[in-house]
This record gives C-alpha cells, sequence and structure tokens, in this order.
C-alpha cells in the first residue's frame, strides 16, 4: 500500500486533482473539543514528561470527490506541519525521541495503544487525528484492511526511532520542550498551546 499511495501522492500533488488546497482545507475541519491523555513513564516508554497525548474525534469530514489523504496533507502543511506519508502504524511499541508527530486516520479504523504498556488503548476511525508528544509509545493492536494514516512532524526537530531499553537513556536527554507554533488541526489558536505549555 504505501508504493500505491506515494504514487496517488505524487500525482496529486503534480496535477491538484483530489486535493482542497491549502486556502480551502479549513472548509472540512469540525471544531472538536481536544481530549488529553498524559501517561507516566514504564521504564522502557519514557512518554513526555509534561504533555498530553491530544486526541481530536472526528475532527475532519471528507468530500467523497477529494482524496482523504490529500485532505489531512494538504491540513498539517497550511498549519506547519510537513514531511507528510502515507502508510499504517508499526504493530510492535516505538517512540519518537526529538520530534513531535501528528497522526490523521484518512482511511479505515484501528485499535491503537498509546503510551507503552502501562497505557490506554483507543479505537481510532477515519477522522480522528491524535497529536503524540516526543517520547509518547504508540503501537497498531489491530487495523481494517484499508487502514491509513498520514503522518507529520512540526518544522523544528529530527525523526527517530526508538524501540529498546538501549534507546532509553538517549531518549530522555532527546525529548524536546520547544513548542510547536502551531496545532496541526486548529492552527495558532488551538488547543496544543494551551495543553502543551512551556516549562517555567
Amino acid at each position: 500500500m504505501p508504493i500505491v499511495e506515494d504514487l496517488k501522492e505524487y500525482a496529486e500533488r503534480a496535477t491538484g486533482l483530489r486535493r482542497p488546497g491549502k486556502r480551502a482545507v479549513a472548509n472540512f475541519v469540525r471544531q472538536r473539543n481536544p481530549h488529553g491523555v498524559r501517561f507516566r513513564d514504564d521504564g522502557l516508554v519514557p512518554n513526555h514528561p509534561r504533555w498530553p497525548l491530544i486526541l481530536y474525534r472526528g475532527a475532519v469530514h471528507f468530500d467523497e470527490r477529494l482524496d482523504p489523504a490529500a485532505v489531512f496533507e494538504d491540513l498539517f502543511e497550511a498549519n506547519g506541519w510537513g514531511d507528510t506519508w502515507r502508510n499504517g502504524i508499526y504493530d510492535y511499541v516505538h517512540y519518537h525521541s526529538r520530534i513531535h508527530e501528528a497522526l490523521g486516520i484518512a482511511r479505515g479504523k484501528a485499535r491503537v495503544r498509546f503510551g507503552g504498556k502501562t497505557g490506554r488503548t483507543f479505537a481510532l476511525k477515519a477522522g480522528d487525528v491524535a497529536v503524540l508528544p516526543a517520547g509518547t509509545g504508540h503501537r497498531s493492536l489491530s487495523a481494517s484492511a484499508d487502514f491509513l494514516v498520514v503522518g507529520a512532524y512540526p518544522p523544528t526537530g529530527t525523526y527517530d526511532v526508538c524501540t529498546s531499553i538501549e534507546d532509553r537513556a538517549r531518549a530522555l536527554g532527546n525529548i524536546p520542550r520547544v513548542l510547536p507554533r502551531k496545532d496541526p488541526v486548529y492552527g495558532k489558536e488551538g488547543p496544543l498551546s494551551k495543553l502543551w505549555r512551556r516549562p517555567k
């Protein structure tokens, strides 16, 4: 599926077909209250020491004329979150120690565990968005055959994947405390700036 989606993305970006564009994409956003969940360090997965996972349920709706993955790409990019990709979620516990991540569910549904072994499992479906502060463990437990995620990252930070106890010491020093300038869904005035506060 990633190769097919990569080809679709390339064609859509080249032609503009099936994409809303960064100006019009706001028309597909619904105002939703954020659901913030903090997770403790479980000994393997550090999670973020201050900031919660943010879930927006049904934050994006889709027009059948548009590719839902393209809607998420344009939305995230309009809010300064880039390096987008289309794929699923790994089925093993992992986290990113040097960058935050937004996950937009473009198609299908899945059960995803956040926070590592002492975390929580959430059912995610098309239109949902999860915003993970650096250090947040995540893995897919099960997913529908058509499950598709669009991932994106803020402009500050460097992508990495941590999975083992050997990664832990380095990760604890890496987890950034830099606040992204914009919420990936709701922009500069979005809930992220209230839920993720700078250290004093």
